[in-house]
């Protein structure tokens, strides 16, 4: 059965998606990005800085277009029996799984690097990797400090990213590498995502997501919130709303996809920090990129 799993935030690089522009139906997906999002964000995919492509209003809507437009690209080679989507990628799996259309997510996703931008700006905050240290390590010292700092992106085993305060965030780094951490590492983010920080943007986005349109996707999408198989478009919908202050399960969410008779996956966006990701879940497991296919 085949997986496939789109990448989020961090995937981007410098002239991103340009061979896909070759193709009309790709271009004519573009220009109508341009237009709903008000400049050609084509133009800076395309030919780009990298300080350009971090931007939080290029970078999110910018990986969703390479990987829905590649997903799209494939046509009826396209053929999942499972989907899921890492963070932002969450997003990317819905449209290309018919849950929703597009435009939609575009404009979601438009909405969401927007909210998490305000939210950023209200409290100086950040994330750190941990690597080396069980995940029940992690989450102990993490509840035993007295300052916002939580579990956020399961990644795989040994290695969690956490997310909180800047002195949550540096108290638990020291303590954590006091413990045996083999590394903790602070990442270069403009905030604490998918912690209780992002609860201003998590308000503003839930009416957006509320607001629109979701059907029930043609195979079942593993939620970062909610690691299981799931085509309700409501229980979709209230997963998408806890996902930026809820903790990003992809651990989980591979275990299970691979519980389910997951026998490939293909990591549909650019570049390839997926496939390294299930290869440390399963080394066994057959991984590719749609990009190459």
């Amino acid at each position: 059965m085949k997986a496939y799993i789109f990448p989020g935030q961090g995937a981007q690089f410098p002239g991103m998606g340009k061979e896909l522009y070759e193709n009309d139906a790709a271009k004519a997906l573009f220009e109508q990005a341009n237009d709903i999002i008000g400049f050609r964000i084509s133009d800076v995919m395309f030919g780009g800085t990298d300080e350009e492509l971090k931007q939080t209003n290029v970078t999110q809507p910018a990986i969703f277009l390479h990987s829905v437009i590649l997903a799209k690209s494939l046509g009826a080679d396209f053929k999942p029996d499972m989907v899921a989507g890492h963070s932002l990628g969450e997003f990317s799996a819905l449209v290309a799984a018919s849950a929703l259309s597009f435009e939609d997510g575009l404009r979601l996703v438009i909405a969401r690097a927007n909210a998490m931008q305000k939210a950023c700006e209200l409290r100086p905050s950040t994330m750190a990797a941990i690597l080396g240290l069980s995940d029940e390590v992690v989450e102990a010292i993490c509840s035993g400090i007295d300052e916002v700092v939580v579990p956020a992106n399961y990644n795989c085993p040994g290695q969690l990213v956490i997310s909180g305060s800047i002195e949550g965030i540096d108290l638990a780094c020291q303590q954590l590498t006091e413990t045996g951490a083999k590394r903790a590492l602070k990442l270069n983010v403009g905030g604490a995502f998918h912690s209780p920080l992002m609860e201003p943007a998590r308000l503003e986005l839930q009416q957006a997501i509320e607001n629109t349109s979701i059907s029930a996707p043609i195979c079942p999408i593993y939620q970062n919130v909610d690691p299981v198989a799931n085509t309700d478009p409501e229980t979709i919908k209230a997963n998408l709303i806890s996902q930026l202050t809820g903790a990003v399960r992809w651990t989980q969410t591979i275990e299970n996809m691979i519980a389910d008779n997951a026998t490939e996956f293909i990591e549909v966006g650019p570049g390839n920090v997926l496939q390294g990701l299930v290869k440390k879940v399963n080394r066994a497991m057959p991984t590719s990129s749609a990009a190459n296919a």
